[in-house]
């Protein structure tokens, strides 16, 4: 277990653990080296039980309200740069991996709609774990800040295109 200071990795790290997933966590402090440049490090490879193995980037989100109606933002940027490491590792891993980003969502406590996701309690917060695949990213990913170099998904694609991830690691 790496020690992890963004409570965002370290719940989804635990709930891994929990889960008896087996998974290799990657030391953030180094970039790795190919050829003569750098990818951005990725957080977690994903030995799933059914499907490709994952090699995931945890992008933690904390989750509130939009307006008055109670209906939730789900915000779901990346860099640029977040989306060209995924695609690096994709490609040097080769077949059998895929790679995504996990949105890890903390959710208010006493939020009436946390019933209606899948949660996972750890040091006192609740959070919602959901993959999207890089490649399915790119394909509707729009410009968000220039200056930022970040993109992101219309919640309607966003909300087509995640998936729980215990579905996809079989928990």
């Amino acid at each position: 277990m790496v020690l992890r200071r963004n409570h965002y990795d370290a719940a989804f790290e635990e709930y891994l653990r929990a889960s008896k997933t087996p998974y290799v966590a990657v030391d953030e402090k180094r970039r790795a080296l190919v050829q003569d440049s750098s990818i951005k490090s990725l957080d977690f490879i994903v030995y799933a039980n059914q499907g490709p193995n994952l090699l995931i980037d945890v992008k933690g989100r904390t989750e509130i309200f939009a307006d008055q109606h109670k209906k939730r933002r789900w915000e779901n940027w990346a860099t640029i740069e977040d989306i060209r490491g995924l695609q690096q590792w994709q490609q040097l891993f080769g077949e059998g991996f895929r790679s995504g980003f996990v949105f890890a969502y903390e959710l208010p406590i006493d939020s009436f709609s946390n019933n209606l996701e899948r949660l996972f309690a750890f040091k006192e917060r609740l959070y919602a774990f959901y993959l999207v695949m890089i490649d399915e990213y790119c394909l509707k990913m729009r410009p968000r800040s220039r200056s930022w170099q970040t993109v992101f998904l219309h919640q309607q694609d966003f909300h087509e295109m995640r998936q729980p991830v215990d579905a996809l690691i079989r928990v």
